[in-house]
């Protein structure tokens, strides 16, 4: 559940019975419209008969997550748990302190019938008459708006919605016969209610008994959300058109960005300027950000995560940029480019930028159904190792394959150290909780969709690169969608090559001069 938010008891406004009365009176009807069922909603019951079937005749609890506190009584925008985003629908900041409880049928006799009943547990509209209406800072309409009624939720998800309230009762009911699986990371309060519910049902045990016990309840709650996060590896057609949009609002950032690089070299602190460009972009055509945007100038594109962006944009410099718009739905894309500063490549740079793209180039090649998720890092790395190798950068004697060899060589990793690929979804590296059988070691599937980004780094301070490289990093990141036949690059529409991302800031700049 939400966190507790910290504020003086001296700031409490004093209230009369005479005031909420007042308050509570000369409003118009609410409206009786009928929320319209939500084009999501027939794709999350479709993932919920999946997990039903995977775990017949248990109750399954999958909290959204509460409000966290950024500063005494300040949150943080609240963002649902992926997992009761993919199987509810609701993305955005929707219903903080939510519950889905995918709970077992039963027959009119009371016995096992096939199959789960989707209930979802929240906080709806409250009265005019309440203090919540007026009074309550974090959930009262006249602070944070009005929020949704139950026959709302029944309608929009196509679900059984309940006042969050019955919570409790509903996970402790019949705990001693029906096996309960929670979330746990998703809310720790909701994850203590799901324990005592099924300490009581329990009963008093030894000591050892009882750690046994526990251990089991955790595990089976793991293998839960292991399933969750491994469900969301082949998307479906909405998905992917969730996809699709999140790249193409990418693109229209990305574009904005480098319209206003002359501007963000003129007035100092670049890289911050280039955050809150992009952030516009994705804020106005989405939910924001998917991630902390990289907005990595000079130098500081060596440093793989550099998100304090607090340095300056200069001409001659390459600005990395690794970004990507989350739409409502929480799908987000995750896109790099290298851009030089002045428009146009430095030869060392070009040198860079060219390996790296051919690296990139058989990554993709290799994303096709029946390969392996490795499969796509080992011919991109291979491409770069052997440039390290003609560059003349390896240790003597040092070939190739010595380096590729995973027990005596990986000196590319000097210059490259990330994996080439990651999935891509609901998460920034989404189905996170797959073992390296399900995850690299897996065939790639139509319908998966993963990033392909292979980079090289060459810090200002490495001396066993020549002195033009060095302070030169470069990365070019792009999203795939396995297909029947081979793969989709969404982003393609974004120029990638050496010579196309010049003509694509000169006709850009062009556009505005």
């Amino acid at each position: 559940m939400s966190e507790e938010q910290k504020s003086s008891p001296s700031r409490k406004r004093p209230t009369t019975d005479e005031f909420r009365a007042f308050v509570a009176s000369g409003w118009a009807p609410r409206g009786t419209g009928v929320t319209p069922r939500a084009e999501v909603a027939d794709h999350a019951a479709r993932r919920r008969d999946a997990v039903s079937a995977a775990f017949p005749g248990e109750r399954l609890v999958v909290p959204a997550g509460g409000l966290k506190v950024r500063s005494n009584d300040c949150d943080y925008v609240f963002r649902p748990h992926s997992a009761f985003a993919h199987l509810t629908g609701l993305g955005s900041d929707r219903e903080p302190d939510a519950v889905l409880v995918l709970e077992p049928r039963h027959g009119a006799d009371g016995t096992p019938a096939e199959g789960h009943e989707a209930i979802l547990y929240f906080r709806p509209l409250a009265d005019r008459d309440t203090e919540e209406f007026f009074g309550d800072s974090r959930y009262g309409e006249f602070w944070v708006g009005a929020r949704p009624t139950l026959d709302d939720i029944e309608s929009e998800l196509g679900l059984t919605a309940r006042h969050i309230d019955g919570l409790t009762d509903a996970v402790a009911k019949d705990a001693g016969e029906v096996t309960v699986r929670v979330v746990r990371d998703a809310d720790a309060e909701v994850a203590e209610r799901v324990d005592r519910a099924r300490a009581a049902a329990a009963g008093t045990q030894e000591g050892s008994e009882t750690e046994t016990r526990v251990d089991r309840q955790r595990e089976a709650d793991e293998q839960l959300a292991a399933f969750l996060s491994t469900l969301r590896f082949v998307k479906d057609e909405w998905e992917v058109e969730q996809m699709r949009d999140a790249v193409a609002g990418t693109h229209r950032g990305f574009d904005a960005v480098i319209a206003d690089l002359p501007e963000a070299v003129r007035r100092g602190r670049g890289e911050r300027w280039v955050e809150g460009v992009f952030g516009l972009h994705a804020r106005h055509h989405g939910n924001g950000v998917g991630y902390d945007s990289i907005c990595a100038s000079g130098d500081h594109a060596n440093t793989l995560h550099w998100i304090k962006n607090t340095g300056d944009i200069a001409d001659g410099d390459l600005l990395l940029l690794d970004a990507g718009v989350e739409v409502d739905s929480l799908f987000t894309a995750d896109i790099t480019r290298t851009l030089p500063v002045s428009g146009t490549f430095t030869d060392a740079q070009r040198r860079i930028y060219d390996a790296v793209y051919a690296a990139q180039e058989a990554g993709i090649a290799a994303c096709r159904p029946g390969n392996k998720f490795s499969d796509v890092h080992a011919a991109a790395i291979r491409v770069i190792a052997e440039h390290l190798h003609a560059w003349g950068l390896l240790p003597d004697g040092v070939d190739v394959e010595a380096t590729l060899d995973a027990d005596h060589g990986q000196y590319h990793r000097r210059w490259m150290v990330h994996g080439t690929s990651h999935h891509l979804g609901i998460d920034v590296h989404d189905c996170a909780l797959a073992t390296r059988e399900e995850y690299s070691d897996a065939e790639l599937r139509p319908g998966m969709i993963l990033t392909v980004e292979p980079g090289l780094y060459f810090k200002a301070d490495d001396e066993l690169v020549p002195a033009e490289l060095r302070g030169n990093g470069v990365r070019i990141e792009d999203d795939i969608l396995i297909t029947e036949d081979g793969c989709e690059n969404l982003s393609a529409a974004m120029p990638r090559s050496s010579t196309e991302v010049e003509q694509w800031i000169a006709g850009i700049w062009g556009a505005k001069a």
